[in-house]
């Protein structure tokens, strides 16, 4: 009999699906040894082979087109035009090399190639180029060689960490500023980094770092895989930016898209060599009707010797710790999941995937271990794949992380379909907490997607026009006050109950009032709501300054305690009548009432015998609450009757606060 694997023995409805589960084990397997023979990381060394090098002796290009015929390199040098000095040899497998003079190209010297084929031609931005710009007056991209005089000096390696519990920060360089203008890499370094160390969040996310034409896109529209995008600055503004970062002890993982690429031909690979197929699918399902890009063919091992080089690339030449994969539940099905409910496990198995991309994540994940065991992969999956954050030999695709991506959907359901006296504390405790047993999970009240025009953050959701009149400290606003109350206890709950992890997108920890709308055509190109109001959080007379001080120490008390690290969520107590509830984590009492006028007086908890101290307090006035608590108070458990082993602690719980208690062990008085 064979023995389940551990994913079936976590759970047991998967064992009808364990000969599925092993043939995807086996052709990863199988898949790897074709690969290489050594190891990943030798194998994923294109962009030490491809591209434009500089030698001690010789500039030397090349690059994979085998539809095209001819090739050549043309930029100021040529006029911009087709010479047979700078015309490229082909070999037998699509391979071109140019070899130059180190003369005849100069840093900071733009170019692109001009590509023949069977029945026409095109000028291309190289698939491997690590560094392209837009002139400000054609609008045209080129690609830049970039070979400084001085390699840059990574300072602070040694302070690197890994961090078992993420405290995400995401993040967007170019919207990080207040100025209406696209921030830079060195901005955010001086700006932003020292906020975000204050705020004690301990890895950065950054976004929209791969080189994409179009800036509203949020940087999901990759044209130049190998490339930081220049409107933020150098690569060594971007190593300086990072390398800070782990001065200060965070770790910095990238947003990386290989789920999709950008349809544009002139910037983008999708037709590089005259092909369509090159690096995409051939048929239907080329185009990804939902997103208006291209869709990887991951069976092609020239796709997947680009990507995983991909992956190997930003680890090594930018110390980044990790990635956040974009477009995970596309990449998993043929209908990209856009088309069935998930409601049975058959449909995670019934020959409806794609094998291929399956094949390729894993192999991303074991490639990033095996480079850098410390660094860490995060799955942005809404299917709820079994097995996406579990080992392969677990018979899973070896993320290091899932996000919760099913909580920031229940807290705007929740806010926008029920009236505040209705909800469950029971149902949300399960909503918060529920998960697969054998993964680890980042939670989130809210990311960058509920801040894009069209839908609406939760301050917003919850204040709505009244930010813009009554946030002022002096002024008196139900509605205002509500909204506070309910930010502090939703954020602080997704967190007590998180996984293993926490996200928060930039300026959400502060409330910030204003919604994300790139320039485009319909707003005039406007950057008025391409960047953040740091300045509303610096203004002490504003509310926005309590929601921040909340956010900082509610993180403070996960890095003091690091209550996440316990597996185990206990629900103490789940009364419906009363809207209370009660968690335990650790050596942590949560205590939530969310009644919206109900204060509780002298309300028992069940509780493990000691005393409890308190040790945050949503109704801090600091926090802009009400100071209805003394929080001078040392509480101490008492037993429910005489002799009896089971203890309440007994609190009074003003209405919409969530408290936290430190539990001091102490021998039970009887």
């Amino acid at each position: 009999m064979i023995k389940p694997l551990k994913i079936i023995q976590s759970d047991p409805l998967l064992e009808e699906f364990q000969f599925v589960i092993q043939q995807r084990i086996d052709a990863t397997s199988k898949k790897e040894k074709e690969l290489c023979d050594s190891s990943l990381s030798n194998f994923a060394n294109g962009h030490h082979y491809y591209g434009i090098h500089r030698t001690d002796q010789n500039w030397i290009i090349r690059e994979w087109a085998p539809n095209a015929s001819e090739m050549y390199l043309i930029g100021d040098f040529s006029e911009w035009k087709e010479n047979p000095k700078y015309q490229f040899t082909k070999d037998d497998n699509g391979n071109f090399e140019l070899v130059l003079d180190l003369d005849q190209l100069d840093h900071k010297d733009l170019y692109k190639l001009i590509l023949h084929w069977s029945d026409g031609s095109g000028e291309r931005i190289p698939v491997w180029s690590n560094r392209v710009i837009q002139d400000s007056d054609t609008l045209l991209y080129s690609a830049q060689v970039w070979y400084p005089n001085e390699t840059f000096d990574w300072q602070h390696e040694k302070k690197r960490q890994k961090y078992n519990s993420p405290l995400i920060y995401e993040a967007h360089v170019g919207m990080a500023t207040e100025k209406e203008g696209v921030g830079t890499y060195n901005e955010f370094r001086e700006f932003v980094l020292p906020r975000i160390h204050k705020a004690g969040y301990n890895t950065i996310q950054l976004m929209a770092i791969q080189e994409h034409p179009y800036y509203g896109s949020f940087g999901y529209h990759v044209s130049s895989l190998f490339a930081a995008s220049s409107r933020f600055g150098t690569p060594e503004d971007l190593k300086g930016l990072i390398d800070e970062a782990h001065s200060l002890g965070i770790m910095v993982i990238m947003d990386i898209v290989h789920s999709h690429a950008v349809k544009n031909e002139l910037e983008g690979i999708g037709n590089f060599d005259g092909s369509p197929h090159q690096f995409f699918h051939a048929d239907e399902r080329r185009e990804h009707a939902a997103w208006d890009s291209l869709c990887y063919n991951y069976a092609k091992n020239e796709v997947l010797h680009l990507l995983l080089s991909n992956i190997k690339y930003w680890l090594e030449e930018y110390h980044f710790d990790g990635y956040r994969f974009d477009g995970v539940t596309s990449m998993l099905y043929y209908d990209h999941g856009l088309s069935r409910d998930f409601t049975s496990y058959k449909m995670y198995f019934d020959a409806e995937q794609d094998e291929d991309a399956i094949c390729y994540l894993t192999l991303a994940n074991k490639l990033i271990h095996e480079y850098n065991p410390n660094a860490i992969s995060v799955a942005e999956e809404m299917s709820g794949y079994p097995g996406l954050a579990s080992p392969l030999d677990d018979g899973g695709l070896d993320f290091d992380y899932r996000l919760a991506m099913g909580i920031p959907d229940y807290w705007i359901k929740l806010i926008k379909e029920q009236r505040d006296e209705n909800w469950k504390v029971g149902n949300i405790f399960y909503e918060l907490s529920n998960k697969r047993a054998e993964e680890k999970t980042i939670s989130y009240a809210e990311s960058h997607d509920q801040a894009l025009v069209g839908d609406q953050t939760l301050i917003f959701r919850l204040l709505d026009k009244a930010m813009y009149d009554s946030m002022d400290k002096s002024s008196e606003n139900l509605i205002v006050d509500r909204g506070i109350a309910l930010h502090k206890i939703i954020r602080l709950l997704t967190l007590s109950c998180a996984g293993n992890g926490y996200l928060n997108f930039m300026g959400n920890e502060f409330g910030h009032p204003e919604w994300i709308d790139f320039p485009r055509e319909g707003n005039n190109w406007s950057y008025k709501h391409a960047r953040r109001q740091w300045s509303l959080l610096d203004n002490t007379s504003l509310r926005f300054e309590n929601l921040n001080e909340f956010d900082r120490d509610m993180i403070a008390l996960q890095n003091e305690s690091n209550f996440m690290q316990a597996s185990n969520i206990k629900c103490l107590q789940a009364d419906e009548d009363n809207q209370v509830l009660a968690i335990q984590r650790n050596d942590l009492l949560f205590v939530f009432n969310l009644n919206p006028s109900k204060s509780l007086t002298y309300y028992g908890i069940p509780a493990t015998p000691g005393k409890y101290q308190m040790v945050l307090n949503s109704d801090h006035p600091k926090y802009g609450g009400f100071d209805r608590i003394n929080e001078n108070i040392l509480y101490r458990s008492k037993p429910e009757a005489a002799m009896a082993r089971n203890h309440r602690v007994y609190l009074y719980l003003p209405s919409r606060t969530a408290l936290v208690f430190k539990h001091i062990p102490s021998k039970p008085i009887f």
